[in-house]
C-alpha cells in the first residue's frame, strides 16, 4: 500500500508543472501605431525644397520596418508613398460626421471641467493651429486609436521656427519629445515611454536648444496626438517626437538624411523594446 501511495504522489509531482506550463497564456502581440506627420498637401515646415511631410514619412517607414520584423509587434502606418492607406482613408471619409461630433463633444467637455475646476489650464509651447481637415484627421487617429485598443501611438515630426525665408537657416537644433500632461489619462506610461526613447536618442542627438524644449521632454495639454481633449483612452500610450529642425545640417543632402533616418529609426525601436520588454 505505501509502495502505491508513494507511486502516486511521485506521479503527480511530474505531471502537475506540465499542466501548469500548458495552462499559460501567451502574451498577445503589442500593437503601434506610427503616424508620419502631414501629409503631401499640408507638408508643415520646409527648408529649401526639403518638405517635412516627406521627411517623417521617410522617417516612418524606416521605424515601421525594423519593428515589423519583430513578431511581438503588430504594427501600423497612418500612410504611405501614395497616401493615407486605404484603412485610414477609409475611416475618414466614412465617418467624418462621427468625428465631427466626438471633436466638439471632447472640447465640451474639457471646457466644462476647466470651469468646474477639475482640470488645469496650463502654459505650453506654442504649436501652429492645424486646419480643420487636419483636426478631423488627428482627432480619427485618436477615435480609431481607442477603437482598435493600440498600445502605442508614435507622431513623428521634425520642427521649426519662424524664419526669413524657407532658404534660411535658424538658430535652434536638437530634438524633443512631447509626452501627454500630468491630467491626462494616459500620461504615466506615455511618460515612460517618452523617457526610454529619449535615452536612446540622446546617445547620438542634442536636445533642443529652443528655450521652451530644454531638457528634451515636455507634457503637453494642447496637442491633439497626445490625447488633448480626454479623447485617447488611459491605456493608449502617445507620444510626438520632433527629431530636430528641419535646416539642421544633418539633414541638408539626400545621403546625410538617409543616415539621420536609419539612426533615428534603430534608436527609436530600441527604445520601445526597452520600454516593453527590459526590466
Amino acid at each position: 500500500m505505501k509502495r502505491i501511495l508513494s507511486t502516486l504522489i511521485l506521479f503527480s509531482f511530474i505531471t502537475t508543472p506540465v499542466f501548469f506550463l500548458h495552462a499559460q497564456k501567451v502574451p498577445e502581440p503589442i500593437k503601434i501605431l506610427l503616424v508620419p506627420g502631414h501629409d503631401a498637401e499640408v507638408w508643415g515646415a520646409q527648408y529649401g525644397n526639403i518638405k517635412e511631410g516627406d521627411m517623417n514619412l521617410s522617417l516612418a517607414i524606416k521605424i515601421y520596418d525594423i519593428l515589423k520584423k519583430d513578431k511581438r509587434f503588430i504594427v501600423k502606418i497612418t500612410r504611405n508613398k501614395e497616401g493615407y492607406v486605404k484603412e485610414f482613408a477609409d475611416y475618414f471619409s466614412s465617418q467624418e460626421t462621427d468625428l465631427i461630433a466626438f471633436k466638439e463633444n471632447a472640447k465640451k467637455q474639457t471646457q466644462n471641467k476647466i470651469i468646474e475646476g477639475s482640470f488645469l489650464e496650463k502654459e505650453t509651447v506654442p504649436h501652429n493651429t492645424v486646419t480643420a481637415n487636419t483636426a478631423i484627421v488627428l482627432y480619427g487617429i485618436n477615435k480609431w486609436a481607442n477603437e482598435n485598443k493600440m498600445d502605442v501611438v508614435i507622431h513623428i515630426h521634425f520642427n521649426d521656427y519662424p524664419r526669413k525665408s524657407k532658404w534660411t537657416i535658424g538658430k535652434y537644433k536638437g530634438f524633443v519629445i512631447y509626452m501627454p500632461d500630468g491630467q491626462m489619462v494616459n500620461w504615466k506610461e506615455s511618460g515612460q515611454l517618452a523617457a526610454n526613447i529619449f535615452t536612446q536618442l540622446s546617445k547620438k542627438y542634442i536636445t533642443s536648444t529652443f528655450k521652451l524644449e530644454l531638457g528634451g521632454l515636455i507634457p503637453d495639454q494642447k496637442l491633439i496626438a497626445l490625447g488633448s481633449n480626454g479623447t485617447l483612452d488611459g491605456n493608449v500610450r502617445s507620444v510626438l517626437i520632433e527629431y530636430g529642425y528641419i535646416y539642421e545640417k544633418k539633414f541638408r543632402t539626400s545621403s546625410l538624411r538617409n543616415q539621420a533616418y536609419k539612426n533615428m529609426a534603430s534608436l527609436t525601436a530600441t527604445g520601445i523594446k526597452n520600454y516593453f520588454f527590459v526590466k
